[in-house]
């Protein structure tokens, strides 16, 4: 089987597309046949080292992937042989079969496709993860999302809506604030042209926002912790902007709000049941026509290299996926 393999840490183009032996599956585990494999911006991050973990070398970068289950590992009932799922994987998702956990899958939705499916665990986990356990976002909030038409800012947009908030979607062009305004977002801030601050300002009449989604980091970061209302929540959840920002721990104090981190993949090792719960509830919203995963662009397996230069470029909209032809 082909595989995309990380034999040093560096930019995409330093990866190569190699012949590896099928993997066989270890005890709670499962081998699936991958047939789409979600791009994130975490697997930028690993195969520069810069990720929390650093798998031994050669590595194979992808977080989530969707196929069919080949062969299942000793003790795995919940799966058997043909079963189409979804899996998260932190990484080695690059490849035509892949070893996941099973308590870290679940099956595709009913009528959902291998390519929308392996743009929805990370996603839509992360930001379901993020609203509901870390910030409890209530019906009637204001949520302010960065970031708004990236991955995870994209999902983030979406379950806001479901939950009940008024959604504020912030991105740096019109176009991407199309594709917000196409997945429920009430009201748009393009930062890029606009002032941040003044726009939260005048959209809240002066109270601010209840939380704010932040995968962005750099410069946006402090004027939206300037921007809370009393008793927000800030969401600290990456640094897609590159730089991770010192903010000013006076700024809690003063508006009495709470800097929240988020980190899913954590969240799933150390909360499989409660992660469980969560994921079964996203494939329920999902089969029942609530969430729609934005794919804008698929690439084959031995593109992959041009696919996470496309999104380290910020050149994606919602996600990206890689198609194995299986």
């Amino acid at each position: 089987m082909k595989a995309v393999l990380c034999r040093r840490f560096g930019p995409p183009s330093s990866l190569s597309i190699e012949d590896m032996p099928s993997p066989a599956p270890g005890a709670g585990q499962i081998v699936v046949t991958t047939h789409a494999c979600g791009v994130n911006f975490p697997d930028t991050l690993i195969i520069h080292g810069q990720y929390q973990f650093k798998p031994d070398f050669p590595f194979s970068p992808g977080g989530e992937i969707a196929g069919v289950v080949k062969e299942v590992g000793e003790g795995v009932t919940a799966f058997r042989p043909g079963d189409r799922v979804i899996a998260a994987t932190t990484y080695g998702g690059y490849a035509e079969e892949v070893v996941a956990e099973a308590k870290r899958t679940l099956p595709i939705p009913e009528g959902m496709d291998f390519e929308t499916a392996a743009a929805f665990v990370l996603t839509y986990g992360t930001s379901h993860h993020a609203l509901k356990d870390r910030a409890r976002l209530q019906a009637g909030e204001t949520l302010l999302v960065l970031g708004a038409a990236g991955g995870v800012g994209l999902a983030a947009v979406e379950l806001g809506k479901l939950m009940g908030a008024r959604v504020i979607a912030a991105a740096s062009s019109t176009e991407k604030l199309a594709v917000c305004r196409e997945h429920g977002a009430d009201e748009l801030i393009d930062y890029a042209n606009e002032d941040l601050r003044a726009r939260i300002k005048a959209l809240t009449h002066g109270k601010g926002v209840d939380v704010v989604y932040d995968p962005v980091g750099g410069d946006y970061s402090e004027p939206a912790l300037r921007s809370m209302a009393w008793n927000g929540r800030f969401l600290v959840v990456g640094f897609a902007a590159g730089r991770i920002p010192s903010l000013p721990l006076n700024l809690p104090l003063l508006k009495g709000c709470a800097v929240v981190g988020v980190f899913w993949g954590g969240f799933t090792r150390n909360e499989p049941e409660r992660n469980q719960a969560n994921l079964e509830e996203l494939a329920l919203w999902a089969a029942e026509g609530r969430l729609k995963p934005h794919v804008s662009a698929r690439y084959p397996l031995e593109r992959a290299a041009d696919a996470l230069q496309a999104l380290m470029d910020r050149k994606v909209q919602g996600k990206v996926v890689l198609t194995t032809g299986r």
